[in-house]
Formats: C-alpha cells, sequence, structure tokens
C-alpha cells in the first residue's frame, strides 16, 4: 500500500488562475484534495462605508469598480434602489438605453469568462476570438458614455447621456453579427475532445446545495432551477419582452458552459427587440437637484451575470444613505467551492474554480 502524507499548498494571491487576488490554502494527500480553504480581503476597499460620506450620485462610480467586467448592472443597482426610495418615474427611453447596455454588458462579461476559461485550461484561439467580440461591445459603450471599463453611466432618474447618431444602428449591427458568430463558438469549442475531458462531470452539486449556500445566476440554474430576476422579480421594463431562462440538467462545469453560451443568445435577443421599440424622448425623468431620500429603507435585487446583486439602502431623510449594502454574488458563490473540491482530484482544480465565474472586487467589496 503506498503511503503519503498531507502537505499545505498555497494557491494564490497572485496565480494566474484566481484571476485577481483570492488565495486558497488547500491539503492534499497525493494528488486528493482533503480540505480547501479560501482566504479573502486582499481587495478589500471598503465602498459600503465609504458610501455613508457620499451623495448618492458620487456612490455610483465606486459600484463600477465592484464588479469591473459588469459595471452597467452594478450602476443600475443602486440608482434602482434610490429611485424606488423616492418614488421617481424613469422615462421610457432611459429605461430602454439602460436595458442595452446591461444585457451588451452581460454579453461581454460572458465572453470573458469563456474566453479566460478556456485560457486557463490550455487554449488559446478562444481567447482571442471573445475579446475581439467583447472589443466592439467596449467601443459602443465608448461611444456612449466615453469610458471602455467602468462607465458611470446610469443616473438616479434616467441616463447621463442620450445615444449619438448612428450609435443604435451600430448596437443593431452587432446583435446580428454576434447572434451569428455564436456557431463559430460552439463549432471551435463545444465539441473539442479535450475540453469536454477537462469539464464533463467534475464539480458537480445538487438543487438542494445551491439553495442552502444561497447561489444564484448561473451557478444556481445550472441545478435546473429556473430563477431569474428579470421574470420571476422583474424590474426595468423587462416584462414587456420575450425570452428564455437556460438551465442545466447535470450540473457540471459542462453545463456551466452551455449555460452561458444560451444566456448570452438570450441577451442578444433581448436587446434585439427592444431596438424594435426604442422610440425618441427624454433620457431624465423629474429629479431636484439636491437628492434628498425620505426617511425609509428599501432592498432590490437585479441579475447580474453572476447571479442575485442586491442593494440595500437605508435613510434617514438627507443627501447621503445613513446605511448602505450589497449583496455581492461572488461573495455567496464562492462558498461552496470547498465542498465542490474536497476529494477531488487536484488536477480538476482550475477547471473547477474557473466555472463558477468569481471576481474579486465584489467577493471583497
Amino acid at each position: 500500500m503506498l503511503r503519503t502524507e498531507e502537505m499545505l499548498l498555497n494557491m494564490g494571491p497572485q496565480h494566474p488562475s484566481t484571476h485577481g487576488v483570492l488565495r486558497l490554502v488547500i491539503k492534499i494527500d497525493g494528488e486528493i484534495i482533503r480540505e480547501v480553504d479560501p482566504v479573502i480581503g486582499y481587495l478589500h476597499r471598503g465602498t459600503e462605508k465609504l458610501a455613508e460620506d457620499l451623495t448618492y450620485t458620487q456612490i455610483i462610480p465606486y459600484t463600477d469598480r465592484l464588479d469591473y467586467v459588469s459595471a452597467m448592472t452594478n450602476n443600475y443597482a443602486v440608482v434602482h434602489a434610490t429611485e424606488k426610495l423616492m418614488g421617481l418615474e424613469i422615462p421610457e427611453r432611459a429605461e430602454y438605453l439602460r436595458m442595452i447596455t446591461m444585457e451588451l454588458n452581460r454579453v461581454a462579461s460572458h465572453l470573458v469568462w469563456v474566453g479566460t476559461y478556456l485560457l486557463d485550461l490550455g487554449a488559446m484561439s478562444p481567447f482571442l476570438y471573445c475579446f475581439q467580440d467583447r472589443e466592439t461591445i467596449l467601443n459602443l459603450f465608448n461611444e456612449l458614455c466615453g469610458a471602455r471599463l467602468t462607465y458611470n453611466y446610469m443616473r438616479v432618474g434616467g441616463v447621463k447621456w442620450d445615444a449619438p447618431d448612428g450609435w443604435l444602428q451600430k448596437v443593431e449591427e452587432f446583435v446580428l453579427y454576434m447572434q451569428k458568430e455564436l456557431a463559430t463558438y460552439h463549432d471551435l469549442i463545444s465539441g473539442n475532445d479535450i475540453f469536454l475531458q477537462r469539464t464533463r462531470g467534475i464539480g458537480i452539486y445538487t438543487k438542494e446545495q445551491a439553495l442552502s449556500y444561497a447561489l444564484s445566476g448561473s451557478n444556481l440554474r445550472v441545478t435546473g432551477v429556473p430563477w431569474d430576476l428579470r421574470q420571476h422579480q422583474s424590474y426595468s421594463l423587462y416584462h414587456q419582452f420575450q425570452f428564455e431562462i437556460p438551465i442545466g440538467e447535470k450540473g457540471d462545469v459542462l453545463d456551466k458552459y452551455h449555460l452561458r453560451m444560451q444566456e448570452i443568445a438570450e441577451s442578444l435577443k433581448i436587446v434585439k427587440q427592444v431596438l424594435g421599440v426604442i422610440k425618441e424622448g427624454p433620457i431624465m425623468g423629474k429629479v431636484p437637484k439636491v437628492l434628498r431620500v425620505p426617511e425609509g429603507e428599501f432592498y432590490t435585487g437585479v441579475e447580474s451575470p453572476r447571479g442575485e446583486l442586491g442593494c440595500h439602502i437605508v435613510s434617514n431623510g438627507k443627501n447621503k444613505p445613513w446605511r448602505l449594502k450589497f449583496r455581492r454574488p461572488s461573495f455567496y458563490n464562492l462558498q461552496i467551492l470547498p465542498d465542490l473540491l474536497k476529494g477531488e482530484n487536484i488536477s480538476n482544480l482550475v477547471a473547477i474554480l474557473g466555472g463558477i465565474d468569481i471576481i474579486l472586487g465584489e467577493v471583497d467589496g
């Protein structure tokens, strides 16, 4: 009988597969993982505490940096909560522009995940394809708001800038292109034997486990739970449009890949529908120059690319929140990692960790 000794390994906080500053303390017995302890906090910036000394408009740029590949959705979470507390009415065109930018940002975010995930598994070509198409979205955002990553685009009551001349036509051209391009991605990735062997049948968990860990987004839907806040707790104008909620069958890492690819297709479908009905009109509602939110509290959850992004605001009637708390989906989704890795071969660690799709800015706050 082969005798082995347990060994402690450090993965990170500068490991390329952790995509940031996540540290994993791993106890292994031979090649089998016995225990994993995620160590977080390296990127903690105290965003929620800082918000107590900021006006509601000043908070918006800070939300960009919580999830830096899906900043539009983070913008929306805080302005939506503020608008609900104030009872504001948002112009239709502003809501449509918000939906277009949030869904394009979802596509861009999933493209980052597909590209970097395949890169972690040793495939270079998909990364180049994904970032090439993501670049088109970033260029569209740059035309709209002058930024490529941290947009500061949403405002309480609407949006900061209207779409420039010809911008909506460019969005439509991209949607038509990307809907056809998805077939190229499937040809390149979905049938690749090495990719299938690295992802099939690993990182599996049940619906009950997902719910007990409060997982959301793709990490919940992969277990077969059709839960999407855009439909089940509808916000903005999502209730006006038709789209499907993709779900998984086996709950493994391969399912997560297919599910996110389907989500890209559904986001493109939403954008196409919005482009068909958007009309000229105001982009800002009637908002006082100094925002004083009535006393009270409100929680709203929105469907970010990583799951339920929540914003809880407590107001004491002044121009700054008394307390602000974010429900960061990456923080909750990370919690299941020790259970997923226990008993797995260490060679599967990168594939399982990457499948969760964690943004460290969200984890640390």
